[in-house]
């Protein structure tokens, strides 16, 4: 499996397990319950040597809140994302190494309901 797929994968299973709605690929409709995650896009960086590849993956995380004054549920929320995160070890295929955790939490008016906005944006190092 290529890496960014695997890390991608353990995040929602292990996001599941912890009972969060979270999706992928696209936003739920405007009847989504909230709050929820959606794992948004990923950026593989390999690098190689002559027997191995290793390299980097971005992954993108959001949280979206539709209470602006429910802003400790998501910054909660993004704590147990970068739990997740922190802990992450190995995979199936592949070590990981968390290097960076870019945090960011914004209001969000884009819908008739304003929300909060969670956004984590991670880097692994994979080999």
């Amino acid at each position: 499996m290529d890496p960014q797929q695997e890390l991608f994968t353990a995040l929602y299973v292990q996001l599941k397990e912890k009972g969060y709605d979270v999706y992928d690929s696209f936003l739920p409709g405007e009847d989504a319950s909230y709050p929820f995650i959606y794992l948004a896009d990923s950026q593989q960086v390999d690098d190689r040597n002559k027997t191995t590849t290793f390299g980097n993956v971005f992954q993108t995380i959001h949280v979206w809140h539709n209470n602006p004054k429910r802003r400790g549920t998501v910054s909660g929320i993004l704590l147990d994302v970068k739990s997740i995160c922190y802990g992450l070890e190995e995979t199936k295929n592949f070590g990981w190494d968390l290097l960076h955790v870019n945090q960011q939490i914004l209001p969000d008016t884009t819908t008739k309901q304003p929300l909060l906005h969670g956004v984590l944006n991670v880097e692994f190092k994979f080999n």
